[in-house]
Formats: structure tokens, sequence, C-alpha cells
């Protein structure tokens, strides 16, 4: 995805946001403008009047952008496929405040698929945050559950928010360590 960083928008239709960091949603009216401070995944964190706002790629369209294309599989897709696609829709994920991902962050712990009898995948996911307050957890948590879910062929998609283990700056992965001079 080509770079949005600091660029100018306009919101162009009334648009569902979350207030970030406390996770707070609310209604942002068409006309008001502003930033797009970070653009990763599909979703938007814009600054609008003195207040950062994420905005979901499914409303891409309010700030004039495209709304990200679905996930695919083949048709002959084993476990080990929705496993591979599973991980690789969470790297798109991202913290609205931190430009790295939740699984370089080190905040997802377990995925876990299984084959049900009807033929679908059901997927058990653990994940962490990077602090037991932080507003914007259930609205993580929504967007992994959003993006796996897309994945054809899955049926039930459960994440589980855990502290345990607690989650510190070791967990994260070198590149994400080197990216945010925690080296």
């Amino acid at each position: 995805m080509r770079s949005h960083e600091n660029e100018a928008i306009v919101i162009n239709r009334d648009v569902q946001a979350v207030i970030v960091p406390d996770g707070t949603p609310v209604p942002l009216k068409a006309g008001l403008a502003g930033f797009i401070t970070q653009a990763l995944g599909g979703s938007f964190t814009i600054y609008v009047e003195g207040n950062l706002y994420r905005i979901s790629g499914e409303d891409a369209d309010a700030i004039g952008k495209e709304s990200t294309r679905p996930p695919e599989l083949p048709p002959d897709a084993t476990i080990d496929d929705v496993r591979k696609l599973a991980w690789h829709q969470m790297r798109n994920c991202y913290d609205p405040e931190i430009p790295i991902n939740i699984v370089e962050l080190g905040l997802v712990y377990e995925c876990e698929i299984a084959e049900t009898a009807a033929g679908t995948r059901d997927i058990a996911i653990k994940m962490t945050l990077t602090a037991p307050g932080c507003g914007m957890g259930e609205v993580l948590v929504q967007d992994v559950r959003e993006k796996v879910q897309a994945i054809p062929t899955v049926g039930k998609v459960d994440v589980e928010l855990v502290f345990d283990p607690p989650w510190s700056q070791s967990m994260m992965s070198e590149a994400a360590r080197l990216q945010t001079g925690m080296m």
C-alpha cells in the first residue's frame, strides 16, 4: 500500500470512527478536514479537529480511498494454507498509534484451526495487548476477527484476549524492535 502519511483528506460522507486511544465509537460528519497519520492494513488513522480517529478499511471511500480486497484461497486449500493466510491477515492488523503489525509486536500468542463436520474451518486465536488497560483492545480484537473471518471456508473465529503471559518488548520480532529503536 502506498504511504498516505500526512496526506490531507476531507470526509466526503458521514462515517463511523473510533477515537484513538480510548476506543469510543463516534460518528464523523461529512465535510470535516484532516490528515491521514497512518494507513496500514487497510485501516486509516486520521487527525481531525485535534483528535485521532481510526476508520475501518470498509469505510475507506469516506476519505477517498479504496477498500482492501478480500483474501483468496485455492479451491483445494489445506489447513496449512488456511493457517498461513490467517497469519497473513493478522499481519494486516495494526495498532492505530504504532506502525507495526500485531504479529511483529508479539501480540498474537496462538492461532489454532479445526475442521468442522460442515466442511468449514473454525479458528481460535489468543492475543494480548501492549498494556492491559488499552482502550483500543476491543477494536483490535474486532479487526483480527473480521480479517480472519474474511478467509474463504472459515466458519467461526474466536479471538480471546489474554494477559498471561504479560506482554513485554522481548516478544517483539527483531525487525519490530529495530523499527521502534528498542534494539
